[in-house]
């Protein structure tokens, strides 16, 4: 059994930052790509930022400048740096993990995080 384990999440003044971590626990051989996404209240889950096993990134225009997306292959954990934090930021974010392979050679299409919530007001 596989999963995602997220922390860093918390209260923060605008203008602050704070870092989040999304750990992969079990016997795991590959990820192909880890994420982070995000739901506001009252909205659908969106995307975040992603980076491939190659560390190939990709990030929403309202994060570009402001949060980056770091991944520790060995460690199977993935970051979330995320600085000038806006109260529209606030959400709770959930770590994805793309078509993971286990060493027992059992195929994982998607697997998430239960998510950690970032509150953005002063």
């Amino acid at each position: 059994q596989v999963q995602l384990v997220e922390s860093g999440g918390g209260l923060v003044q605008p203008g602050g930052s704070l870092r989040l971590s999304c750990a992969a626990s079990g016997s795991i051989f590959s990820i192909n790509a880890m994420g982070w996404y995000r739901q506001a209240p009252g909205k659908q889950r969106e995307l975040v930022a992603t980076i491939t096993s190659g560390s190939s990134t990709n990030y929403a225009d309202s994060v570009k400048g402001r949060f980056t997306i770091s991944r520790d292959n060995a460690k199977n954990t993935v970051y979330l740096q995320m600085n000038s934090l806006k109260p529209e930021d606030t959400a709770v974010y959930y770590c994805n993990a793309d078509r993971m392979v286990a060493r027992s050679g059992y195929r994982y299409l998607e697997v998430w995080g239960q998510g950690t919530l970032v509150t953005v007001s002063s």
